[in-house]
């Protein structure tokens, strides 16, 4: 694609002199082949089930999708954004259809505002635009997809920045404008440190509430507005400067929340992902983050002192030890993940726009940072659609893809709907746009280099400089051929200031490999072309190029890997067209080892090991020195935590937005290690981090109880009164009934033999986990005993399932009991399955331990009593402990996040998805469910 008007250079891409809009050539397409005759389609038919109680949550047949497509995309796409009603003859069945309206918006629209310089060049834009959606080179955000082309506001941008003034009515107006955005299927973010502290007077003469207070009003109708949407969760950002004065509570509000939600659990509330007690918990709607000036940071590594201001007069009310302050985040942040940080002089530093105001805070994700009631349109490529099947990146078509995406995007603005009036016209004036990319972690291990390394923080780099490069340029020809954004021309100096920085930036960047070296080249070349066109005629976009998470549409572009995140796994959940799933190794293994020069047998070998144990320590035949390639996210080698700090480090200077991305860290980490962190990000020229310590947030554990003024009403069995008698052993006849649980805990297999006296009350319990003669197996065995012979003495099963329910230490996670689907630790859930077979329901309930259908009961208002008597034991036919585990079934995975945990033998800490209930997959700093698309907020 180019961007020429009548004649084209000897780049064969041309310049726009004439201001008579762009000529485009056909780069993927032909002119006597449409895009969707290259393809093979086939109709499929798309049944979405809810496996924890097997309902169907959607249903429709005969869907139509490109035969290369998975299962798993054609699933999201149909669910998420085929328009209308199921059933009805408007309703779409095709993914042309769907492409079809989108496309048709965008190009009418570019030839109605003189984007093209004649109709055949709007056709082949068309043909282009079409062909790269429906081949997964690249997808709009979600709201491009639910909103274009249907009878509802044509809202384009799933970014925005709201603005909050210190009156009353500015703080109801946020209150519903977050509302308007959330109903639309986008996030917002705000700063709220225009709000007068709670030391400060009203003009009445009364003390201020604080901004924090007014958070509580937000959360509330955020939560209430999720409860109700049809397209999202609701996601939004609240930021604080480091030098208000109610700073402190701030960045403890949600740590103080989360005691609140260890304690409800431990009382027995209902405090699961969605639990009917949690929504009395409060900021949980919201990421918090601190935005933190370069002087506070200085004074943080000095050991100074730091002076927090007055909103009303700018003068300092309190002075306070930035460590010990700094601290404070860092120890909040590793209690419950919040606040995250904002380093306010590196954005605003790089701010193209800053005659138009301040940037002062970012979208919920972290990854657009630009003015006050603005928005901004996403669009992410996928990476591994370039990568040619010699190893070498595709610089050619990257290039005409990105000038295609950006030509696109600027095109919504003029169609766009907006929720204000306000961020219409911010949005108008500077024209935000956020190209970004895709399946960066899988292109860097198909080509065989590890993410935490030079070499693979060399190739990010080098594309990302050469796709904002190529994306400015761009910017630079529209505004020639359409006219600058209209604030540019107060802007300019700013402007050419940030773009000189990038070119600096790139100038600095050291190749390392031979894959990168001619994409650094392409990207010096568009930088210093961008410049040329931009000193003539300025540029359309004060924000061309961000990094967002790429949680749904990363799906539906079947990456194995989102935004800048490296693989998660090595091993993937895949849906089978016509029903059933399988497990396979992903594709960019074998890849990376062929590139890495392993013979194909070797290949099979190693990708057998991997299919068989989830990673590569101890394949036949991999090189020790090669392990680093295939590190993950999670699991056995798994990446350090300054790995990903680095990684964005890289890629930062050459992106105008910033980097969605969270920093995971073992449950073990200390405060310290994340003031180390977030220290080093600043240090490093980071925009944005949040930093999540695993398992600090209590999300998904099965709510337990305590069995606190308990009353005794008198001994109701032959054990209670044995008890009354006095410590008196009553042993098992030599023949008792008894039953075998088989289970599955978090990738360990294990077995639960319980034996009773033939007339009344548990006797016997006896565990096997852990290989025959191992340390493990020995310790169970002992505990078996331990807890046998008490047992025999009297002590009360309720007094152990009371001990022992909640304890927590791994393995730990997901079950394969229906009636618990997540336990602690062993212990936990062998004495809820114990309490769940031989304790009555109103002991059950006072513990706080009752079936899937007593807690459906209570969320339904119906007596759970009722169901109690209906309830049948777990307890399965099963092979003697002690025969081994190899003849019990594998337990049932339905998504990728279990699947490694079945295979690496631990728990990966994300959260149920609330629609399906599968297991979600980290996407930047939230959450995707790979098994029906849904997000905690991404786009």
């Amino acid at each position: 694609m180019t961007g020429t008007v009548n004649t084209e250079d000897k780049n064969n891409r041309g310049e726009n002199r004439s201001g008579a809009g762009l000529r485009i050539r056909r780069v993927f397409t032909s002119s006597d082949v449409h895009p969707y005759a290259e393809l093979e389609w086939e109709r499929r038919d798309v049944v979405m089930t809810n496996w924890r109680d097997g309902t169907v949550n959607f249903e429709q047949r005969g869907v139509e999708f490109p035969a290369a497509w998975s299962m798993n995309a054609a699933q999201i796409v149909t669910t998420k954004y085929f328009r209308g009603t199921v059933g009805a003859p408007e309703r779409e069945w095709s993914l042309k259809h769907l492409v079809d309206r989108v496309v048709g918006v965008y190009t009418a629209t570019g030839r109605s505002h003189g984007y093209f310089a004649t109709d055949e060049d709007a056709e082949i834009f068309d043909h282009e635009l079409k062909y790269a959606l429906v081949h997964q080179l690249f997808s709009f955000n979600s709201p491009v997809w639910f909103n274009v082309g249907t009878g509802s506001a044509q809202q384009v941008s799933a970014c925005f920045i709201l603005a909050v003034d210190d009156t009353m009515e500015s703080i109801l107006d946020w209150y519903k404008e977050e509302g308007v955005i959330f109903k639309g299927g986008s996030g917002a973010g705000v700063n709220l440190s225009r709000i007068r502290s709670s030391r400060e007077l009203l003009s009445s003469g009364g003390t201020a509430s604080g901004p924090v207070s007014f958070m509580r009003g937000a959360d509330a109708s955020a939560g209430t507005i999720k409860s109700g949407g049809a397209t999202r969760r609701a996601a939004k950002m609240v930021v604080l400067d480091v030098d208000h004065p109610d700073i402190e509570e701030f960045v403890r509000a949600k740590a103080h929340e989360e005691h609140k939600i260890r304690a409800l659990r431990d009382a027995g509330f209902d405090v699961d992902l969605g639990g009917a007690d949690l929504i009395s918990v409060q900021y949980q709607n919201a990421n918090n983050s601190v935005r933190v000036s370069d002087a506070f940071m200085r004074a943080v590594g000095t050991g100074s002192d730091f002076g927090l201001t007055s909103r009303l007069t700018g003068e300092v009310v309190a002075t306070v030890d930035a460590g010990g302050l700094f601290r404070t985040m860092a120890r909040a942040a590793w209690e419950c993940a919040d606040p995250g940080i904002q380093y306010d002089g590196t954005i605003n530093d790089w701010h193209t726009s800053p005659a138009a105001g301040r940037i002062s805070a970012s979208n919920p994700c972290s990854e657009y940072v630009h003015l006050d009631n603005s928005s901004c349109n996403l669009a992410s490529v996928n990476l591994m659609k370039l990568l040619k099947g010699d190893g070498a990146f595709d610089v050619e078509r990257f290039e005409r893809l990105v000038e295609l995406v950006v030509t696109a995007m600027d095109i919504s603005i003029a169609f766009a709907d907006f929720p204000t009036e306000k961020i219409g016209a911010t949005t108008r004036a500077f024209r935000q746009l956020g190209v970004g990319y895709a399946n960066l972690g899988a292109l860097l291990m198909a080509t065989g280099h590890a993410y935490d390394s030079d070499g693979g923080r060399s190739v990010a780099a080098s594309i990302t400089s050469l796709m904002t490069a190529t994306a400015y340029r761009r910017s630079a020809e529209l505004a020639e051929a359409v006219g600058p954004y209209d604030g540019y021309s107060s802007n300019a100096v700013a402007h050419k200031r940030v773009m000189r920085k990038h070119v600096a930036a790139n100038k600095a960047l050291r190749t390392v490999g031979a894959l990168e070296r001619p994409i650094h080249r392409a990207a010096t070349r568009a930088w210093r072309e961008c410049l040329a066109a931009g000193e003539r005629s300025g540029w359309r976009n004060a924000q061309a190029s961000l990094l967002a998470p790429t949680g749904t549409i990363g799906f539906m572009m079947d990456c194995d890997t989102t935004g800048i995140e490296p693989d998660f796994s090595l091993v993937k959940f895949k849906k089978l067209v016509g029903g059933g799933s399988m497990q396979i190794v992903n594709q960019g293994v074998p890849r990376a080892l062929r590139n890495l020069g392993y013979r194909d047998d070797q290949v099979e070998a190693i990708v057998d090991h991997i299919a068989e144990q989830g990673h590569v320590v101890g394949a036949p035949g991999l090189k020790a020195e090669h392990y680093p390639v295939f590190d993950c996210a999670m699991g056995r080698r798994s990446i350090a935590p300054m790995g990903h700090v680095t990684m964005m480090a890289a890629v930062q200077p050459f992106l105008s937005g910033a980097v969605s991305k969270t920093v995971n860290v073992p449950e073990d980490a200390t405060v310290e290690d994340f003031e180390h962190l977030y220290f080093q990000g600043w240090k490093l020229g980071l925009k944005a981090l949040a930093v999540y310590r695993d398992n600090c947030k209590v999300g998904q554990p099965l709510s337990v109880g305590r069995a606190e003024g308990k009353t005794e009403q008198g001994p109701s069995s032959r054990a209670e009164e044995d008890r009354a008698r006095g410590p008196v052993r009553r042993r098992l006849p030599k023949r008792r009934p008894s039953q075998t649980v088989s289970f599955s805990l978090g990738g360990a297999e294990g077995y639960i033999t319980a034996g009773s006296y033939p007339d009344d009350g548990l006797g016997e319990v006896f565990l096997k986990l852990g290989k025959q003669g191992s340390t493990l197996a020995g310790v169970m065995d002992a505990f078996s005993i331990a807890i046998s012979i008490a047992l025999q003495y009297g002590v009360p099963l309720e007094t152990y399932v009371q001990k022992f329910t909640n304890m927590r230490f791994e393995p730990a996670g997901m079950t394969d009991d229906p009636e618990i689907r997540m336990a602690q630790s062993v212990v936990d859930y062998v004495f809820r399955r114990l309490a769940l077979d031989h304790l009555p329901y109103e002991q059950r309930a006072a513990l706080g331990v009752l079936s899937t259908d007593e807690r459906a009961a209570q969320v339904a208002g119906e007596d759970a009593s009722q169901v109690a008597t209906q309830v049948e034991s777990y307890a399965q036919s099963a092979p003697p402990a002690g025969s081994g585990a190899k003849d019990v079934p594998a337990r049932t995975v339905h998504d990728s996040t279990e699947l490694m945990e079945l295979k690496q033998g631990f728990v990966a800490d994300a959260p149920l998805c609330v629609d399906c209930g599968t297991k979600m997959l980290p996407a930047g700093s939230c959450y995707a469910c790979e098994g029906c698309g849904s997000t905690s907020g991404c786009s």
